[in-house]
């Protein structure tokens, strides 16, 4: 189920002994991988296959048949329907640790591109439109939830008519009974969708991991899929209440709450929570009042609560596997957030940007590529806000930077108050009193850092969207320099500014000095435009004040908490497996020792239990294994501590980050090119790009900024392929590019 890219990185988690032993043609390890991958597709493609072919009569048999066997079972018929469509996500989630934890080497082996040809991923199909820029694997997926829903419902209606035909209903009520029916199928439908709407929003989930999507980029399938799922929702509750309005009972039966069968006030109840939560999600609202939005958006634990109480337990555990691995995502979201993390220093750019540098532990990994969630309790107890990371992890085992964009009222209120801190450490050295009290989530992003897979790169950014790319190039001129794996050979770096002004964001970088052997091994071109000035101000090249305040944040000495699904692969692992087997048997529990014995019967509050169950599970077992892990990071915590103090006592040099006998011979700031009044000309900067790269060359195309940038680099990259692909030009270059972007507009 892994995507085809084949990153370059070898972690540092204590696995090289065994990729080693792998790369070396061991037979066993190889068969081993082989036959977790056979399953992960067996079961996945068996359980998709189930979901499609659900409406017709032959799958409903095997249904039947299914029911039969479990229903004795201490689970009983909703132990059977959770085994069918559930199981398989939480099943395909156990292999998926197996596999990241013992067979690291997939995700780190020294392979460049297969083969010079497109890949599903990075190749473009739609580049306008409603769902923006599209990859081809995208395109194949939208089109096939469309022909799930649209084969389903025509299924449905047809079979929907023919029963009704076939009963003798009086006449007057057949187009009653058709949509009561229809919007039955239209709920049932929902709830399908329903079961994919989850997985996308569990930022650390190991599903995640295994594909190599990023959390930002499952965010758009999130957008797409709560679309859907919300538009059958609403048409299911349109359908009844057109029939309760014909038949004339509309109010009795939207407040009617039966003990047996299907409770409508519930249902009503999530669908109006679904509503709001939908309007409030479009673009243009959440543009525009972000804040509505995120507090809106909380509402999903009514949505989630009232849907179970409308269904009962039975078709609640239809899409409960993936509410369940929801759940235990913003578990250990609650605990990592809990910690207050040291700013440990923050400075205010001239050109409008905030940078903020956190304190981490060394164990915490991440990529270039990586981004964080970030609370300020001054500003607000309940916004988390993203942003990319602004530094590699080459640059320091115990810090990690962003830069932020002042842009809302979020952003501006952080920047008084490090404006403040600014003017009180200029004034009184003694005054100095941090007044942010920070909390961390993440780090999320790609399991394995691609940029490292390309030895041509282009990186395409507009405006602040230059951060995630300082960290690239800082991180492959570490590796360069330090002799580690690195592909990139040959770097273009187009970026696109308002106003001459926000180049100073470059300083972030230009700290790293270029080396001679550095040099020699790395290409590096970067090209600014300056889009809204026609000629270079007066003060160009003059650095604006962007004095960092270093420690002014400093409180009680913590730092970020490894508490994260990305974390460490056994404590994550454990965590699931508690919880999981927690809640099945807190399930089996009350079946055996509540419900049987006491003849529970009502279908809202079997439904209640079931979701209880699902909290008990993640919060009792689950919490106790989180709460061992946490232990497990404080004493690691220590060890880095007194490590870091003996280095720094060792070598005070090397722990200041002295480097005075190298011999650099340029900075990042020295191999920039400035334009005016224009902008990029995509067309001929890849022309010259993959002429330089070669004839045969694949070219990875990054790119960072507004859906408009997106776009017209996305369309550049597919009209290129499309015409070496058709052979249209004999002297054309031959170079792939693969398109990749980086969007932080969560």
């Amino acid at each position: 189920m892994a995507q085809e890219r084949e990153p370059l990185l070898r972690q540092q988690n204590g696995a090289n002994v065994a990729a080693k032993g792998s790369s070396s043609g061991g037979a066993l390890p190889s068969l081993a991988r082989t036959v977790l991958k056979f399953l992960m597709w067996a079961v996945f493609l068996t359980w998709a296959a189930g979901i499609f072919l659900f409406p017709t009569k032959p799958a409903q048999a095997v249904f039947r048949n299914l029911i039969g066997l479990v229903r004795d079972s201490p689970l009983g018929i909703t132990g059977s329907i959770f085994l069918a469509f559930s199981a398989p996500i939480l099943i395909i989630a156990v292999l998926a640790y197996v596999y990241i934890s013992f067979f690291p080497t997939d995700h780190v082996e020294n392979k460049k591109l297969r083969s010079l040809s497109f890949r599903l991923w990075t190749f473009p199909v739609l580049v306008d439109g409603p769902f923006g820029v599209v990859s081809a694997v995208e395109f194949i997926g939208i089109i096939l939830f469309i022909v799930y829903v649209v084969y389903s419902m025509t299924y449905y209606a047809v079979e929907t008519v023919s029963l009704v035909s076939e009963i003798h209903v009086p006449a007057s009520f057949e187009s009653e009974l058709i949509l009561e029916v229809i919007g039955l199928r239209l709920g049932s439908v929902g709830l399908f969708c329903m079961l994919f709407l989850f997985l996308p929003v569990a930022r650390g989930s190991v599903l995640l991991r295994l594909i190599d999507i990023p959390f930002e980029h499952a965010t758009r399938y999130h957008v797409w899929l709560g679309h859907l799922t919300m538009a059958l929702f609403t048409l299911h509750g349109l359908f009844y209440v057109i029939a309760w309005s014909m038949e004339g009972c509309l109010i009795e039966k939207m407040v009617e709450w039966k003990k047996i069968g299907v409770a409508n006030l519930p249902g009503v109840i999530s669908l109006v929570a679904g509503l709001l939560m939908w309007v409030t999600s479009l673009h243009p609202v959440r543009k525009r009042f972000f804040e509505l939005f995120f507090y809106t958006h909380q509402l999903y634990v009514v949505f989630v609560v009232f849907l179970a109480l409308h269904v009962g337990d039975f078709v609640f555990s239809i899409s409960a596997g993936a509410v369940f691995l929801f759940m235990l995502d913003r578990f250990l979201r609650f605990w990592q957030s809990r910690a207050k993390v040291d700013i440990i220093a923050a400075a205010c750019r001239p050109c409008g940007t905030v940078e903020l540098v956190f304190s981490k532990p060394a164990s915490l990994r991440y990529n270039a590529l990586s981004f964080i969630f970030i609370q300020a309790r001054e500003l607000s107890f309940l916004q988390w806000h993203p942003f990319s990371v602004s530094s590699s992890p080459m640059d320091g085992r115990y810090h990690m930077s962003v830069l932020i964009k002042v842009l809302g009222t979020w952003t501006d209120k952080l920047r008084s108050i490090i404006t403040d801190v600014q003017e009180q450490n200029r004034g009184d050295s003694e005054s100095q009193s941090g007044r942010i009290t920070a909390c961390v989530e993440g780090p999320y992003g790609h399991e394995s850092p691609y940029h490292l897979m390309y030895e041509n790169l282009i990186l395409v950014a507009g405006g602040i969207g230059i951060s995630p790319f300082l960290a690239i190039l800082s991180d492959i001129i570490h590796r360069i320099d330090e002799g580690k794996p690195c592909m990139p050979k040959n770097v273009l770096v187009l970026w696109s500014v308002k106003q001459s002004k926000e180049l100073s964001l470059l300083s972030a970088v230009d700290a790293q000095t270029i080396s001679s052997s550095v040099s020699n091994k790395l290409r590096l071109d970067i090209q600014a435009f300056v889009t809204r000035e026609s000629v270079p101000p007066l003060e160009d090249g003059i650095a604006g004040d962007d004095q960092k305040v270093p420690g002014m944040f400093v409180k009680n000495g913590t730092t970020m908490s490894g508490l994260v699904g990305t974390g460490d692969n056994f404590w994550a692992a454990m965590y699931f497996l508690a919880s999981t087997l927690g809640f099945l048997l807190s399930y089996a529990l009350v079946q055996a020792y509540y419900v049987k014995p006491y003849n529970v019967v009502a279908w809202w509050y079997l439904g209640l239990l079931f979701v209880l169950c699902m909290v008990a599970g993640v919060a009792l077992p689950g919490g106790l294994v989180v709460l061992l892990w946490h232990l497990s990071e404080k004493r690691r915590l220590e060890d880095d501590r007194w490590d870091a103090a003996a280095a720094s006592q060792s070598s005070p040099r090397a722990a200041a980050g002295d480097d005075d006998d190298a011999a650099p011979s340029a900075t990042v700031a020295g191999l920039r090119t400035t334009r005016y009044g224009c902008r990029p000309n995509f067309e001929a900067e890849f022309a010259a790009f993959a002429e330089r790269a070669g004839d045969a060359a694949d070219v990875g195309v990054l790119v960072c900024g507004p859906q408009g940038l997106q776009t017209s680099v996305a369309r550049e990259c597919r009209a290129r392929n499309l015409r070496r692909g058709a052979g249209m030009a004999k002297s054309a270059s031959r170079a792939v590019f693969h398109f990749n972007s980086h969007s932080f507009d969560l």
